[in-house]
């Protein structure tokens, strides 16, 4: 019989300190900005850039990525919105 893997970490919702980071990639002139994914660590995101990086539409704007950490349980935008029709 094999060894065991150890259980992914989850995260707690209940702990006021636990974050996430979010991995963008952002051309703001073209208006895109693409949710590449939600990590537990920041070190996690930044392993995805390296893995993304050379990838078709990302190899010609690494700088483009970012990475935003939010904490869970709360609001993260406050205040309202106006639609320019």
């Amino acid at each position: 019989m094999g060894a065991r893997s150890s259980p992914t970490p989850v995260l707690r919702t209940d702990d006021a300190s636990a974050k996430v980071y979010l991995l963008w990639f952002v051309r703001e002139e073209e208006g895109m900005e693409l949710l590449i994914g939600v990590y537990e660590t920041q070190a996690a995101a930044k392993a995805a850039i390296q893995r993304l990086k050379c990838k078709p539409g990302f190899i010609d704007s690494p700088e483009r990525f970012q990475v935003e950490a939010y904490r869970l349980g709360q609001d993260n935008w406050t205040e309202g919105f106006v639609r320019s029709d």
